[in-house]
């Protein structure tokens, strides 16, 4: 019997899943349940397990994990890592210094040009990067993350890194450590609020494909960016297996990392998966069993939109428990994804975070399925619900 197992879980994937009531940290009780349950499987999804070093540990006991070891992780899991990475290998991206003491970054944010990047060494959930446009703004990040720990022990290190200009892209690759295989690309809305007003988030919105992403521009980023990066982890003794996510900015010089994940970014997994072809499943099990050269990964023409439902007040403080309705009254070729949610005592469907849904569709162009999604949105409800409505507007075409 075909089973799948959600830890935790939400109100969606209890539709298609059975949930259990264990953390993403906890990776005892994590292996315990995949060796009593036979799991043949494990998908790795959220950045602080990998960190962790959940695929160590899982290997070690024989389950195969989809997902980057403690090791490679570090190219996300630290900043720092991921630059002095990038410096020894060539790797384009901004220009930074890295500090672990006050004084010291912000005597040197003082004499940067504006605007200028800071970015918290560690995981912040998504939250960690500031552009800050004065010398004000900086040196309250600097405070905020250094001094006040707003962020916790990610903030024990910064880097403070030139602000790039152009077209903002994410790119993805699947790896098993030797075989490298591009994926599709997409774009993603960081801003809060429309014209990218307002705080960072984790992500209120993307499109796939970007309409400038020509196969020439693919070929250079993974010639230059993609495969020098998964090259350069195996010279590090840091194999990178499962997928690896490039955000970069294209300057005029060219394209550059702003970051990585190791790991499917949100809401960018929500605009490209709809699109694959292939099936997921085979890929990753491709991927832990170092068979990735056997796989040929095809998408769909189909282009595809998603927009994030949020909690009041998200990214700062929010209220959660709150009913949502309307999720059965929309039209059937769009797809809801859960975040934030949970199912109530009475079965009703609860919000629980501060990205609560993220609802997608697909349609021949992006402005088929924009059309699609903002025909749908003001169906569902619940209190102080807020989304951008200048999703993929600009790139409509």
């Amino acid at each position: 019997m075909n089973e799948i197992y959600a830890a935790p879980g939400n109100a969606g994937t209890a539709k298609i899943a059975r949930n259990l009531p264990i953390k993403p940290e906890d990776i005892e009780a994590l292996a315990a349940k995949a060796l009593k349950n036979g799991i043949d499987l494990v998908v790795v999804g959220p950045e602080g397990p990998l960190a962790a070093g959940i695929v160590n540990r899982f290997e070690k006991l024989g389950i195969p994990t989809f997902g980057a070891t403690r090791e490679a992780a570090r190219i996300e899991a630290s900043k720092v890592f991921a630059k002095d990475l990038m410096a020894k290998y060539g790797i384009p991206c901004a220009k930074s210094q890295s500090f672990t003491e006050y004084d010291k970054a912000s005597s040197y944010l003082e004499k940067q040009a504006l605007p200028v990047v800071i970015k918290a060494d560690g995981l912040a959930a998504g939250k960690g990067v500031i552009i800050a446009k004065t010398k004000a703004e900086g040196q309250k990040a600097l405070s905020d993350i250094m001094l006040s720990k707003v962020f916790g022990t990610a903030g024990d290190k910064v880097v403070i890194e030139e602000f790039l200009s152009g077209s903002e892209v994410s790119v993805f690759a699947m790896s098993d450590g030797e075989t490298v295989i591009p994926m599709t690309a997409a774009c993603d809305y960081k801003r809060v609020f429309d014209g990218d007003h307002g705080p960072n988030t984790g992500g209120m919105g993307g499109f796939s494909p970007p309409p400038f992403f020509t196969p020439a521009l693919g070929s250079k980023i993974y010639q230059t960016v993609m495969n020098p990066t998964i090259k350069a982890m195996a010279q590090e003794k840091s194999p990178y297996r499962g997928v690896l996510y490039g955000g970069l900015m294209l300057t005029e010089e060219g394209p550059k990392v702003l970051e990585f994940n190791a790991r499917f970014g949100d809401p960018e997994t929500q605009v490209i998966i709809p699109r694959l072809k292939s099936d997921l499943v085979e890929i990753m099990l491709a991927v832990t069993g170092r068979k990735l050269d056997k796989v040929n990964i095809e998408w769909r023409n189909e282009a595809c939109v998603g927009v994030v439902l949020a909690s009041g007040g998200y990214p700062g403080e929010y209220q959660t428990g709150l009913p949502i309705s309307g999720l059965d009254n929309l039209d059937k070729d769009i797809i809801v994804f859960h975040a934030g949610t949970r199912i109530g005592d009475n079965g009703e469907t609860l919000t629980a975070g501060g990205r609560v849904l993220t609802v997608t569709a697909t349609g021949k162009t992006i402005a088929e399925a924009r059309g699609k999604i903002y025909q749908n949105l003001p169906k569902i409800h619940f209190e102080d619900c807020h989304y951008r409505r200048d999703i993929a507007e600009n790139a409509a075409i």
